[in-house]
């Protein structure tokens, strides 16, 4: 979240100084009415340190992006890239990058130390992605050391699945990094006929924006995000300026609140196929009014975004990107079923393959399924991911769908998508599982969710019910009231012929006509003092999912009481 500019220090306060977000995150998050929703929660999910599974991710990573700024204080995003283990934390405060990048690149001087970095962790096959800022603490020949000052989770949306192989006879990232940095290079103030083809096509690019107030704050620093879209997503107007939509996302705003202090920015666009680089400076504006829906579907605002200087390094990265096995498949809607007002679910089996669904789209309790929806028209097709709710093995497998105001595919979904329709699927993915040892473990199972978060907790009920051995389960589910409670009836039905097992029910505003005792036990929101009363000792393993702030109040919550950390597994909605 992060650069150079002035702030004031009154407008860090969110409660206090205690905010993670600058100035410019505020008056943005201020200016789209989040910010008072994200006050409560948000220093807590946005952490000064890495949980273990945030260092598990970067030690298993084959690349990170870094956004920089060069000798001239530019704002550039880059890849850093080696083998898994590459990147390591020797603590939870420090992350080592045994990486240099290539020799031309325009961040080859742009990471000595005291120099602000931020960082993006992305697995592209899974779509998992992680952030963090930092400075660096020490640089040598073989790469950095980064002292972490904010690292979080992100937003899945919008990554297209790619597998990263190693290119043997490209030498490793830092062995040619000699002599002048800005050696090994083109370098031009305008893009080319084939570097404007090159945007024209991606899908996929990363944003460097950064900012650094009076002060020394956390959130000051640099930031490295992801930007994706169908190809094509990037309007090349000339060749000194580009246009891209700005979609929803969690709505900390640290790109547009970075730029709302300084528009100085960074574009990364990679060739996947063969390894090439092309960076991008120069300065970005944010086009606050509706964007077209025809030309730019699901975009929330416009970037406009005029260049100063094109960087591309002779060099390549030691890394190609190729489509995983059974990237895509089609799939056929076989039922659609009224769950709640807003859910409905949709029951999938492929269309090419005999009963049951093929070994490709095997699940575990607790994933998610990625899902492409033709939009029609110039929209082409969007993808989203959707919790798998019901246990492996069944003969199609089943997701349910929240219809969002503003969700441009859960809206077609609901609208348009009809028995019969054909959709296209990726492979289900996610870490956020019931494995076979929790399943039978003699200790207890607390499983709490809050509105459509229900719906891999749902797949973990069956898959536990149907594996047996359970000393004792709980399932906690907080919903508004009877009209917005999904998958009631079938969970009330399971539950009931689980002798060891408990539903409670709480509704934070329960309509005149739900009745307590039939349709919900309790009134307000889930916090730890109902499970304590549900779980005795809160002795249990936890899996939990929900928006961010519920996580982030039950986490705490229950690792304030002893909870051990190893306990707690969690997906945000």
């Amino acid at each position: 979240m992060r650069g150079a500019g002035a702030t004031k220090r009154a407008a860090h306060t969110v409660a206090g100084l205690d905010s993670p977000f600058h100035e410019g995150e505020l008056r943005i998050q201020s200016r789209l009415e989040v910010r008072d929703r994200l006050a409560p929660w948000a220093r807590r999910v946005i952490r000064d340190h890495l949980p273990t599974e945030h260092a598990e991710f970067y030690a298993g990573l084959p690349f990170v992006v870094a956004a920089g700024r060069d000798e001239q204080g530019r704002p550039f995003a880059t890849l850093l890239a080696g083998r898994p283990g590459f990147v390591r934390a020797d603590d939870a405060r420090s992350l080592s990058i045994a990486s240099r990048p290539v020799r031309g690149d325009a961040l080859a001087a742009g990471f000595g130390p005291g120099s602000d970095v931020g960082l993006l962790g992305i697995e592209s096959h899974t779509r998992r992605r992680n952030r963090a800022n930092g400075r660096v603490r020490r640089q040598g020949a073989g790469g950095l050391e980064l002292a972490v000052d904010q690292t979080f989770g992100n937003c899945p949306q919008h990554i297209r699945p790619r597998r990263a192989v190693y290119d043997a006879g490209v030498a490793p990232e830092g062995a040619s990094g000699r002599g002048s940095p800005r050696a090994g290079a083109d370098r031009t103030r305008q893009l080319s006929p084939a570097q404007r083809r090159w945007i024209g096509s991606a899908d996929t690019f990363f944003l460097a924006t950064g900012h650094r107030g009076v002060g020394d704050r956390p959130s000051f620093g640099m930031d490295a995000s992801h930007r994706g879209g169908p190809p094509g997503f990037v309007d090349v107007l000339d060749e000194g300026r580009l246009l891209f939509p700005d979609y929803a996302g969690n709505d900390y705003f640290n790109s547009l609140g970075n730029l709302a202090l300084d528009d100085r920015a960074g574009l990364l666009f990679v060739d996947f196929e063969r390894g090439r680089l092309l960076q991008l400076t120069g300065r970005a504006r944010v086009d606050w009014r509706s964007p077209d829906p025809d030309r730019f579907p699901g975009a929330r605002r416009l970037v406009d975004f005029r260049v100063e200087e094109v960087v591309e390094p002779v060099d390549r990265v030691a890394l190609r990107w190729v489509p995983g096995e059974d990237v895509e498949r089609t799939m056929q809607v076989l039922r659609r079923e009224r769950e709640s007002e807003d859910v409905v679910s949709f029951h999938l089996a492929p269309v090419d393959e005999g009963e049951g669904p093929p070994p490709s789209l095997a699940w575990r309790a607790g994933q998610h399924l990625p899902l492409g929806v033709e939009l029609g028209g110039a929209g082409g097709v969007a993808w989203r991911s959707y919790s798998i709710s019901n246990a492996p093995g069944a003969s199609s497998l089943r997701i349910s769908v929240k219809r969002e105001a503003r969700g441009l595919v859960s809206r077609r979904l609901h609208d348009a998508i009809r028995e019969g329709d054909r959709v296209r699927v990726r492979p289900p993915a996610g870490d956020f599982v019931l494995d076979a040892e929790t399943a039978t473990s003699a200790r207890p199972l607390c499983l709490v969710g809050a509105g459509i978060g229900i719906t891999p907790l749902a797949a973990m009920l069956h898959a536990a019910a149907d594996a047996g051995g359970l000393r004792s389960l709980v399932l906690v589910h907080g919903v508004r009231d009877g009209a917005r409670h999904p998958l009631a009836r079938e969970l009330r039905h399971r539950i009931a012929a689980l002798p060891q097992a408990r539903l409670h029910v709480r509704y934070s505003a329960p309509r005149r006509e739900d009745a307590p005792g039939r349709d919900y036990d309790s009134v307000g929101r889930i916090d730890v003092a109902l499970l304590e009363r549900l779980a005795p000792g809160l002795d249990a393993c936890f899996r939990l999912c929900g928006p961010a702030g519920f996580l982030a109040d039950l986490e705490s919550g229950l690792l304030a009481r002893g909870v051990p950390l190893d306990a707690i597994a969690y997906e945000r909605f």
